[in-house]
């Protein structure tokens, strides 16, 4: 009986010694496993989460090895974080900068929009912030719209003023010849006519850059209702016929279709007068342009305009509707082009959800059309509700 005591102690002091080595060797292994970093926004300050879940720019919160804590959506939709870790090397020295130093940085960068060559530039005044912890705070603001917009403005401020010098300085100089030929009668007349024909340019020009200026406003469309087409082609005809005439230039409006759409009256004659008029410029005498509107696919108005002139060469076509842009500039001088008319034309189509398209060939001719939706199809219904 002695001897089986002593066996069951034995075996119970083995298995003792076995469960306590075990547990030391455990123990030891976790001391010697290093802490993960934070890797979740829980793991945060609670009220930094919900700061950044409120801010409108983009952020991210690194952790001391640079790998991602946590990013907001628009922080990933513009390229900035992707598999844990920012995308874009400036960023990174960026954050390197902050975290050794301290402090904020604020820095306006130009990045790549996607890791596809060409895809574009992102422009973004980026915010990094030291936080406890070696964590840093990349705030960044999408500035790509804006400044695209200021470099728009600059280059129609440019243009305007380039545009306005032309007539003006004509006007200064005829002015002064007049003065210094007030005793040639031959030379007053001719010289009289190019005054008055620069006088014509210079407030054609103020006119299109009124009339720009009011498509581009967000409230062009705040008193829009039911329009007649017919109306809008009788009336930007009318506002043609003396042009026409001095050109001898036919016009043929047939009328008669009955077709309404839902807009701005002043703004769509606007556009087809515009049409009409470019029609004539790049139109020789003897030649007809035609307006004629009809019902077209998918609840749509058109209204083209056809003209036999010179035409358009394939490569020029995706140009015409720029701001100051022209396919024959001697020629637009000569009559008196703004160079603004089809870019109004392209903004009224837009507004009142429609388009403009252009067909043409070199010594065939040109159509331009402008398509609306027709005030009985139901995304005019809709609007107009």
């Amino acid at each position: 009986m002695g001897d089986n005591v002593q066996v069951v102690s034995v075996v119970l002091l083995g298995l003792l010694v076995i469960a306590v080595s075990v547990l030391a060797f455990r123990v030891s292994e976790r001391q010697q496993r290093p802490t993960p970093p934070a890797t979740t926004g829980e793991e945060l300050d609670g009220d930094l989460v919900r700061l950044l879940s409120v801010l409108r720019t983009a952020s991210v919160v690194l952790d001391a090895e640079d790998a991602v804590v946590r990013a907001t959506p628009s922080a990933y939709a513009l390229g900035l974080a992707r598999g844990g870790h920012l995308v874009h090397p400036e960023l990174v020295e960026l954050v390197t900068e902050a975290r050794r130093e301290g402090g904020i940085r604020q820095v306006q960068l130009t990045l790549p929009r996607g890791p596809v060559a060409g895809a574009g530039r992102l422009i973004l005044h980026a915010q990094i912030a030291a936080l406890s912890g070696q964590r840093v705070l990349l705030l960044a603001e999408d500035r790509t719209a804006a400044v695209r917009l200021d470099e728009v403005r600059r280059d129609f401020v440019a243009n305007v003023s380039h545009e306005l010098k032309t007539p003006v300085g004509a006007i200064a100089l005829l002015a002064e010849t007049l003065e210094d030929a007030a005793d040639e009668p031959d030379v007053v007349r001719e010289f009289s006519r190019r005054l008055a024909q620069e006088a014509r340019r210079l407030s054609a020009l103020v006119q299109d850059i009124i009339d720009l200026s009011r498509v581009q406003d967000a409230d062009a469309l705040l008193d829009s209702r039911v329009v007649d087409v017919d109306a809008v082609v009788t009336e930007a005809v009318s506002r043609n016929e003396v042009e026409a005439r001095a050109r001898d230039i036919a016009i043929a409006a047939p009328g008669g279709s009955g077709l309404q759409v839902f807009g701005d009256e002043a703004l769509l004659v606007t556009a087809v007068r515009n049409l009409v008029d470019n029609a004539l410029r790049y139109s020789d005498g003897g030649t007809r342009v035609t307006v004629a509107a009809r019902s077209g696919r998918d609840g749509l108005v058109e209204i083209a305009v056809i003209d036999q002139g010179i035409g358009i060469d394939a490569d020029l076509l995706p140009r015409v509707f720029e701001r100051f842009y022209r396919v024959d500039a001697a020629r637009s001088r000569q009559t008196g082009g703004t160079g603004l008319g089809l870019a109004i034309v392209k903004h009224v189509a837009a507004d009142h959800g429609g388009e403009v398209t252009v067909w043409s060939q070199p010594g065939r001719g040109s159509t331009f059309t402008l398509r609306l939706p027709s005030a009985d199809s139901p995304t005019s219904d809709s609007a107009a509700a």
